[in-house]
């Protein structure tokens, strides 16, 4: 791009910041009609609620701020190409994507759409699309390399299916073909594919593996999401009240950068509410797994949800924590009966707990929706914890920009 052409793009920003998701609102409106195919591929309940349009609405500004040096989306670019290769996307999708987009920018502003500014966004989106598929092509490499791995989707069969609590089933997913399957790091998520005749789509969702790797089956942990018939909901509940053991449901290979850093030595926190610890209990269930036992260090979990009857891998947790490894739990319910030493009653608080949770040179894991993360990442922070110390996954598409 010439600096004339990264300066059109730069003067883009105001719009993008004030009218962002009225343009990606249109973008994939008109998408949707002019290829309604791809509708198979995206999360139409991520659709509805506008989820995916403010998080390409953010995506889309954070490129024009940075046209310049877009190196330092390269963290950015890594996240979103591991959710694209869990849906299998592919270059000429970009094509798609990309021609939907100028004509958006074109359609929404109007006379300000310029020529030059067209031709500016044109060949940014094509400089942006080759970084993108460039990435992903790597990721693709890396999947089909390991052993048991693949690209794309693959059928595997539900062989067992265990209620965790009132509102969470684990299923335990093995490969239909009857070969191997890919290690992954503890804390990634893998991409399921089912039909809905309700919308007449095939839907994707991502679950986030709750074992730790083991070479011949993944398991997710899914919660029903009681009384919707939203899009959001439907893939879950539709696994918990249609989908049978012995039925065959696509995934794709594992992906995710939200992954356990594997220095034994270092303490661990782990933060979670609700079904946000299913990524936590991979981590944790890999920590005991290992040999590393003498020089490991100190771990705590904390997590927090409604009820003990919604509280999934309890058991496996005190068992756990029974195996010798240095483990220390604070449970928060917001209905607890009673409150004892390691059960709190109320939503998670970090700062009556605190000298279990600021210890020297530990690494923060947090998962869980946008307003939990935010406030026990402020929490943190505010204490002398370095951001980098800090990792954490929201719900559903990103929103959260902390680092």
């Amino acid at each position: 791009m010439t600096t004339e052409q990264k300066q059109l793009v730069k003067a883009t920003v105001p719009v993008l910041r004030e009218h962002g998701v009225v343009l990606t609102s249109h973008f994939y409106k008109r998408m949707f009609l002019h290829n309604p195919e791809l509708k198979h591929v995206f999360n139409m309940g991520n659709q509805k609620n506008q989820k995916q349009q403010t998080a390409l609405a953010m995506a889309v500004l954070a490129y024009a701020e940075h046209i310049e040096d877009p190196s330092v989306l390269l963290p950015v670019v890594d996240s979103i190409g591991h959710k694209h290769t869990s849906l299998d996307i592919r270059p000429e999708q970009y094509a798609i994507v990309g021609r939907h987009l100028i004509a958006s920018i074109q359609e929404v502003l109007g006379e300000a759409a310029t020529p030059e500014l067209v031709e500016a966004w044109t060949i940014a989106y094509r400089q942006l699309a080759a970084l993108m598929s460039g990435h992903e092509q790597i990721l693709y490499d890396q999947q089909t390399q390991k052993i048991g791995g693949w690209a794309g989707w693959r059928p595997f069969i539900v062989r067992k299916k265990v209620e965790e609590s009132s509102e969470i089933t684990s299923f335990y997913l093995y490969p239909s073909d009857g070969g191997t399957v890919a290690d992954f790091m503890p804390g990634q998520y893998i991409s399921l594919r089912l039909f809905l005749p309700e919308l007449n789509l095939w839907q994707p969702r991502q679950y986030s593996l709750s074992c730790a790797p083991n070479g011949r089956y993944y398991r997710i942990s899914v919660k029903r999401e009681a009384g919707t018939t939203h899009p959001d909901g439907m893939i879950s509940n539709r696994l918990h009240d249609f989908v049978q053991e012995g039925d065959v449901v696509d995934l794709s290979a594992p992906a995710g950068s939200f992954v356990l850093q594997q220095d034994w030595s270092v303490p661990k926190v782990f933060i979670s509410g609700g079904v946000g610890q299913t990524p936590l209990m991979a981590m944790l269930e890999g920590i005991a797994g290992t040999n590393e036992r003498e020089a490991m260090g100190r771990i705590t979990w904390i997590h927090g949800c409604r009820s003990e009857a919604v509280h999934a891998f309890k058991d496996r947790l005190q068992e756990i924590g029974g195996s010798g490894i240095p483990l220390v739990t604070h449970i928060f319910y917001d209905e607890a009966a009673e409150e004892r030493e390691g059960l709190h009653k109320g939503w998670v608080e970090l700062n009556p707990i605190k000298s279990d949770v600021l210890l020297k040179e530990a690494h923060y894991y947090l998962c869980g929706p946008a307003p939990f993360i935010a406030k026990h990442y402020t929490f943190l922070v505010e204490h002398g914890v370095a951001s980098q110390c800090i990792h954490f996954e929201e719900f559903g598409p990103a929103s959260l920009h902390l680092n």
